[in-house]
């Protein structure tokens, strides 16, 4: 044991010791943990430029245009009676949708004729085509409901029923709730890899011999900066920024330690192949994105052609982020999740048995 715990702090003696590899395992996930959340900081867009075209100016069209003005969904650029001028504004993208009030809008309300304001939107961005339509659909509706209970005698007219909705686990609706969670189980899967990928080399090129204890004693120094990193982003940064979290908290331990240990597996078996420290950058330069958007966070599996589906649920990275998400936004029970967590054990099994039959081999033959 007390050979073990030598050669446990010369790992963290060596992590510090070598600049790139500290800054990978411990300096990046302090650095991402508050560079993702203050880039989406916003979480929604707001104040996005419409332009009015009020072709009738009445008493309703002015309560309507008072309404929209109180959104902070919507900025409202001009007021003008010409479409045509309106649609020039959208085109040099001065503003991002059109509010069409026809002239006949206070009169198919007061006799109950099929009539309807125009509402025209930009779909450059589709998360502004949202907001400017979440904004202008609430004003209007209540403005229209106000008016037509003056004409309730006379008029059959009324808004149609209201849709409410209600985020179950993204009460803001914000986009940093939701990448941030899923983009904090990737960034310790990379970390990770590259980290212990680069240590390994690091060893290999300078000819230490790598016994069972000593690969033990590297494996756990890194399954401490795993376990810790990921308590620090699940607790600590969700909880500052205030994204949805503790879902499952029970659930969230037991899952950490099996995700890291799957990781650092990944890491070893790769390794194992590396002629330079180096070579483990290459790799996570052009699968960092992949294996995000392969997650189904950002676009669904079932969107996807089936041949990718079934390569991304063999990929332990998706399993990781789905499984945190379940867990720490969703709150889902652990029993569901127990075929994720069997999966990610058997396949850490499998890649540390091979990646210690080829650290070892190859060490006592660099011996020799």
């Amino acid at each position: 044991m007390q050979s073990l715990w030598q050669a446990y702090c010369q790992t963290f003696k060596d992590i510090v010791g070598h600049s790139s590899i500290f800054t990978t395992l411990i300096l990046s996930v302090l650095f991402y943990s508050f560079f993702y959340p203050t880039a989406y900081q916003a979480q929604q867009a707001e104040a996005l430029p419409i332009i009015i075209v009020d072709e009738e100016q009445s008493a309703l069209s002015s309560k309507i245009i008072q309404h929209v003005s109180q959104s902070p969904n919507v900025d409202i650029k001009a007021v003008t009676g010409n479409f045509a001028e309106a649609k020039q504004w959208v085109k040099t993208q001065k503003a991002d949708g059109i509010l069409l009030l026809p002239s006949n809008l206070s009169q198919s309300i007061r006799h109950g004729e099929q009539g309807g304001i125009g509402l025209y939107l930009s779909a450059a961005n589709f998360l502004v085509t949202k907001q400017i339509g979440l904004g202008l659909a609430t004003s209007v509706e209540n403005s229209l409901a106000e008016y037509a209970e003056k004409f309730s005698h006379i008029s059959t007219f009324s808004p149609a029923m209201s849709i409410h909705q209600i985020p179950l686990f993204n009460p803001l609706s914000g986009y940093g709730s939701y990448v941030f969670p899923a983009v904090a189980p990737l960034i310790i899967h990379q970390t990770i890899f590259l980290g212990l990928s680069m240590l390994l080399a690091v060893y290999r090129e300078r000819k230490v011999t790598l016994n069972i204890q000593r690969l033990f004693a590297i494996c756990l120094a890194i399954f401490s900066i795993g376990c810790l990193g990921c308590f620090y982003l699940f607790g600590f940064t969700l909880w500052f920024f205030d994204y949805p979290r503790g879902g499952n908290f029970t659930g969230m331990l037991l899952a950490v330690p099996i995700s890291v240990f799957c990781i650092i597996g990944i890491s070893c078996l790769f390794a194992s192949f590396l002629d330079l420290p180096e070579r483990a950058g290459h790799v996570i330069v052009f699968s960092s994105i992949p294996l995000f958007m392969l997650t189904g966070v950002a676009w669904p599996h079932a969107a996807m052609p089936l041949w990718m589906q079934f390569f991304a649920n063999l990929l332990p990275s998706t399993h990781i982020v789905q499984l945190f998400i379940q867990l720490n936004q969703m709150g889902v029970p652990t029993q569901l999740v127990l075929a994720k967590l069997a999966y990610l054990f058997i396949f850490g099994v499998i890649c540390f048995y091979f990646a210690y039959r080829r650290l070892i081999k190859t060490s006592s033959e660099s011996s020799l």
